[in-house]
């Protein structure tokens, strides 16, 4: 098949229209909604933002709020260099696409080929796809780094520091290509590959790419002071405004310094305009609907999902104050970005809020319940107290204090709550949160919590110990070899615990369930009967069964 048609196939695909003939100009009005929403968070002196919209290969809006650099008060531009994190990762995926194309490697074959020693007792092949596709199983090392109190952006790891963690990982969280859990692991070593099968360093063979796609303002970075051009300097707010050295060295995952101009440049050759080139197929394969052998909804880079009834394609990148997002109308062939260096400022929600403005998308379409349908049977608070989870390690704690009923979640403070209605609770300060009481089919109490920003959800009561439980068989001294953690276990009082990690750092457990016992957000889990009792699992954000082996009581 020639270029031209596939091309011509490749715009087909996209060039379905679902909102109807769109103006070829947007109108004053919608323009002043527009600059409103983006400016929102931003205010003369401070760090700020830059948004745009792409529709049938055009750039027909931008916006620049804000500074990229505080000292010098230079304001941010169409030129102006961000970190979009994770975004990145679509072009670490059409790297190897074209590897794939260059028949340099193959998306079937075993990682193995490429590092040998690597999970050596696991069977089972673990391929470039499930890299790609974050069905790996393979542990996120940032998750690996933070359970060993490392503060990852306080250094300037590899990606070589990176592989030599994971060399000595034993265990996968889950079997490769049974579940989808993101990981940022995939990449780093999706980039080492990329080095291994180009003959080329990862840094060179992607900037050759980004020549090609006349996107000379984006790079990976192992060091800012190579970058050329205008570098946006990252600020968080504590009471002032405060910004960091960027010392982290990892590539694939992140780590893509990048203008907007460059990603209007990116999203018009997605959307047809011939600015490359690059094979169209490559291309269009790397913004596929439907990956193969994929339990998840994410692929090359991309996650797809569906908003106010219509597909999407879309990524979020986050690093320090860095934050970056993109969300494609592919059937539209309409494309929403905004960057920022602001930690004030989240660009998720204000993505969606711009297609609202620019769709005219109804307020309430695709909304999900805010209270529950009808009245349940009257409640008692005594015999609603308790933990209730969802199996994981996202927990309710209704508990009683000075007569009144509090929720208490993890990280948070505890919130008061007041009756609504014979099952239904909502928080003292913000009564759009409520939580709805019922027994459940098992006969377990279930309470379904509601609000404004999030579909309902629902969790069960945990049954707690026995009067015969005997709460000290938690007590010992646990080690994991894989990232050399020792973990202490000492029984306190009224099902709390202290657990002392890296010899000296202190914290409280509590004990959810008999097998069950959470602390700072992990969750660890005794062994089931006929395994290793002296087993715990430990699971986290991006990790999950990590094995710690008691040594010693």
């Amino acid at each position: 098949m020639t270029r031209s048609l596939l091309l011509a196939t490749f715009l087909m695909n996209l060039v379905l229209f679902s909102f109807g003939q769109l103006p070829e100009k947007i109108s004053p009005q919608t323009i002043a909604r527009l600059d409103s929403l983006t400016t929102l968070y931003s205010s003369p002196g401070t760090p700020g933002v830059a948004s745009a919209i792409i529709r049938n290969g055009k750039k027909i809006y931008e916006k620049y709020e804000g500074l990229a650099e505080l000292i010098d008060s230079s304001a941010i531009g169409s030129s102006t260099r961000f970190n979009i994190a994770s975004n990145a990762k679509q072009f670490t995926a059409l790297a190897i696409l074209k590897l794939e194309q260059e028949k340099k490697l193959s998306l079937d074959e075993d990682i193995r080929h490429f590092f040998p020693g690597l999970y050596p007792g696991i069977k089972q092949k673990i391929s470039i796809q499930h890299l790609l596709t974050h069905t790996s199983g393979i542990r996120d090392f940032y998750d690996l780094l933070s359970l060993q109190g490392i503060t990852w952006w306080k250094n300037s790891l590899d990606n070589q520091d990176v592989l030599n963690m994971l060399m000595r990982q034993k265990e996968l969280n889950f079997l490769p290509g049974t579940q989808y859990l993101y990981s940022n692991s995939n990449y780093v070593l999706l980039a080492l590959i990329i080095g291994k099968a180009s003959g080329q360093s990862f840094l060179q063979y992607t900037q050759s790419l980004f020549d090609r796609l006349g996107m000379k303002e984006t790079s990976f970075c192992v060091d800012t002071a190579l970058l050329t051009g205008q570098i946006a300097k990252a600020y968080f707010n504590f009471q002032t405004w405060t910004t960091y050295p960027w010392k982290w060295k990892v590539v694939g995952d992140g780590n893509l310094f990048s203008s907007m101009a460059d990603q209007v440049q990116w999203e018009r050759i997605l959307q047809g305009e011939k600015l490359t080139d690059l094979d169209p197929a490559v291309i269009q394969k790397s913004q596929e609907f439907s990956w193969p052998a994929n339990p998840g909804s994410y692929g090359y880079g991309l996650e797809k999902g569906v908003y106010k009834n219509r597909p999407i394609l879309f990524h979020e990148g986050a690093t320090g104050a860095f934050k970056a997002m993109t969300i494609r109308f592919p059937e539209e062939r309409i494309s929403f970005i905004t960057l920022t260096n602001s930690g004030r400022i989240t660009p998720n929600p204000q993505n969606y809020q711009l297609a609202d403005i620019f769709l005219n998308l109804p307020a309430n379409e695709g909304s999900f319940l805010t209270r529950p349908v009808k009245e349940g049977k009257p409640v008692l608070e005594k015999e609603i107290l308790g933990f209730y989870t969802d199996g994981d390690r996202f927990y309710f704690q209704f508990i009683q204090k000075d007569s009144a009923l509090f929720l208490r979640r993890y990280g948070r403070n505890d919130v008061k709550l007041e009756r609504e209605s014979s099952n239904v609770f909502h928080q003292v300060n913000d009564p759009a949160f409520k939580q709805e009481f019922n027994l459940g089919q098992n006969g377990k109490w279930e309470v379904t919590a509601y609000y404004t920003s999030h579909a309902p959800y629902t969790l069960s009561r945990e049954a707690l110990p026995g009067p015969a439980y005997d709460f000290t068989t938690w007590n010992g001294q646990f080690r994991n070899e894989e990232i050399d953690l020792e973990m202490k276990i000492t029984y306190q009082d009224n099902l709390t615990y202290s657990i002392i990690l890296r010899g000296n750092d202190t914290t409280t457990g509590v004990l959810l369930a008999p097998d069950r016992l959470l602390f700072d957000g992990y969750l660890l889990k005794r062994m089931p009967k006929g395994k290793r009792r002296t087993d715990l699992l430990l699971f986290g954000n991006r990790i999950r069964a990590v094995r710690f082996v008691r040594h010693r009581m």
